[in-house]
């Protein structure tokens, strides 16, 4: 009954908090494919999962034939999202309604979707989707979702249910880039916590938070890249109900701060306003600590407070929080005057500013849950998670301006260690197109040295250049067989893979030997023998034949002995007849010419024998 009353009177302490301005956070969700939905569509990032800030993904959306709102478990169904290596990531399209938005996250990511579209089911303004309410928020699976969501609009969710039902490709960039405003070279952010450790796994994954985030926030302010602060969030007390009991324990300086009860019992263990207390002390020490020009002790106080003064071990007391104080080094005196008096009946200037704050101003909402992290005036939704809130602060600064913890191991998101993120990656797995970036995986094609690989990223990557054989062989067969290596790269070409000559296939994954005796391509002469050999063929003849490969023809070594021989003197004789008769030729011409050429002469000056007389008569002009 008490348990009851006292959450009675909790409602009415969030009175005064009914009409805060929430505002819900958006990024933009843009369509590829089909050419008919090609646009840029705002959607709402959930309270949960992993969202990608400063980053961007892009899968293909698909729509279950079953457990389409994915109350239910999909293993149910004999149905996995999971894509398969080489493929574009699955985006899941589920209705809302009948159960938890974590539910259904948790379902899709089981059943391997890297993201989850929840449609609406009414026409209607987008809200955040949020986790369960206090009293469900035991549930195991809330701290391990981690693929992104966001709420669509009921008609867009109705457009991508028509394509895909009409076999079209619904293709999306989910695009968190501007999610967050990077103003300047400097990010500042603001955490809402609370000391209060027994509110379950809320709390304990706050502190879990804290304790892993504190190296990288400390780093961060250490350096000047950050400027953080953190803040407490209180409620009043309505004033008929001061003097209540309830409001007593929960409440200091008169119902003006409340907290409340961590047990949510009244009557047993610490009471709202030891939290309230504990809370102030806490800005207090951050306030000292500040003006000493090291805020970044308040890490190291939160931390330490939590290990060593747990509300379990009844130690969640002032002279305990005094003795961490002490430890860090800074002055519990000055800390004590910053917390004031808890009982006096007047307003606590610490707190009061704590109540202001809260009190959204322009892009930012008023803060009414925790945890609640606000990084450049926007509030943050998603996963309270070292690498996914480091992520979101990263993708706060200016491009180029990162600091190199953003650029560090401190960040990876390991996405591309499961399933290589969905890139693609060669058949050896040595070169990927996967990149693990601060700002979520990105698919491209690499450059391994000095070699570039082109393509989508997605579905393939290909070797180009001068180079390209040396690396994994271009992406080409190979094989090595008795000390010879085959290769299908070409390194005379730009790209592309080829079979060697004798073998046969794509190139990429297949050279087979082709049969050249079994496809009669070689030795077919009547007494020729083919034997296959792996990448050729040798072929040879039975008896004394001998095997002439020109020809593709058997003779005999013997004839071909003889004919040679013979063919030879032939020629030589031929030579020699030719020789001896243009000789003959020659002398009878040479002859017969000097002897016509000399009877000519002599006949000028004397008549020879064989001449008669004849009277002369020679021309009067030629005398």
């Amino acid at each position: 009954m008490r348990g009851k009353l006292g959450f009675a009177i909790w409602v009415l302490f969030l009175w005064g908090t009914c009409f805060a301005r929430f505002v819900v956070e958006k990024n933009s969700l843009k369509v590829t494919s089909p050419d008919s939905l090609k646009d840029t569509y705002e959607c709402a990032i959930g309270n949960f999962g992993v969202p990608q800030y400063g980053g961007t993904m892009v899968g293909i959306v698909l729509y279950p034939k079953a457990n389409k709102k994915a109350c239910n478990s999909f293993k149910e169904f004999d149905i996995s999202y999971k894509s398969k290596p080489g493929s574009f990531p699955t985006f899941l399209l589920v209705d809302r309604g009948d159960c938890y938005f974590t539910k259904k996250a948790w379902n899709a990511q089981n059943a391997g979707a890297a993201a989850i579209l929840v449609a609406d089911d009414r026409v209607e303004p987008l809200i955040t989707m949020d986790t369960p309410e206090e009293e469900n928020a035991h549930a195991d699976y809330l701290q391990n979702i981690t693929i992104p969501s966001a709420l669509i609009s009921k008609t867009l969710g109705d457009s991508f249910k028509k394509a895909i039902s009409n076999g079209e490709m619904v293709n999306v960039n989910l695009d968190w880039r501007e999610s967050l405003p990077h103003p300047d070279e400097r990010v500042e952010y603001e955490f809402w916590t609370n000391s209060n450790d027994e509110c379950g796994p809320k709390c304990d994954s706050q502190i879990e938070f804290v304790k892993s985030f504190k190296g990288a926030a400390q780093i961060l302010e250490q350096k000047g890249y950050t400027q953080f602060t953190p803040h407490y969030i209180t409620w009043y007390c309505p004033e008929a109900f001061i003097l209540s009991k309830q409001c007593k324990s929960q409440c200091i300086n008169h119902g003006r701060y409340c907290a409340p009860d961590p047990e949510q019992d009244f009557s047993r263990g610490y009471d709202g306003k030891d939290v309230v207390v504990q809370n102030l002390r806490q800005v207090c020490v951050f306030k000292v600590a500040n003006e000493s020009g090291k805020p970044w002790l308040w890490w190291d106080y939160v931390t330490d407070f939590s290990i060593r003064c747990p509300m379990k071990e009844k130690k969640y007391t002032k002279e305990c929080a005094d003795e961490v104080i002490r430890s860090l080094g800074l002055d519990h005196k000055q800390i004590d005057k910053c917390i004031g008096e808890p009982d006096a009946d007047k307003e606590n200037p610490v707190l009061k500013a704590e109540q202001d704050a809260q009190i959204g101003k322009n892009s930012r909402g008023d803060v009414t849950i925790l945890p609640t992290l606000v990084i450049n005036n926007r509030q943050y939704r998603g996963k309270l998670d070292k690498g996914a809130v480091l992520k979101a602060i990263c993708a706060g600064f200016q491009e180029t301006t990162e600091p190199a913890v953003c650029l560090s191991e401190d960040i990876e998101t390991n996405e591309c260690l499961e399933n290589n993120g969905g890139c693609w990656q060669d058949k050896t797995g040595n070169v990927t197109a996967c990149k693990d970036t601060f700002r979520g995986r990105v698919c491209e094609c690499p450059v391994v040295q000095g070699v570039k690989f082109v393509g989508d990223g997605y579905t393939h990557c290909e070797a180009s250049g001068s180079g390209r054989c040396e690396i994994n062989n271009g992406g080409c067969w190979t094989k090595m067989l008795d000390g010879i290596r085959y290769s299908a790269c070409v390194e005379g070409e730009s790209k592309g893979c080829k079979c060697p000559p004798g073998f046969r296939g794509d190139g990429v994954n297949t050279c087979d030997d082709v049969d050249e005796c079994n496809e009669k391509l070689a030795c077919q002469c009547s007494d020729c023998k083919c034997k296959n050999t792996w990448g050729s063929y040798e072929c040879s003849c039975s008896g004394d034949l001998l095997y002439m490969k020109e020809h593709d023809t058997c003779i005999s070594k013997k004839a071909s002995t003889e004919v040679s021989w013979s063919f030879l003197w032939v020629i030589v004789l031929g030579l020699a007849a030719a020789g001896f008769g243009g000789y003959a030729v020659y002398k009878y011409r040479i002859r017969r010419y000097m002897d016509s050429e000399i009877r000519a002469i002599m006949a000028q000056y004397m008549p020879l024998d064989n001449q008669g007389e004849t009277p002369n008569h020679m021309p009067h002009s030629n005398i």
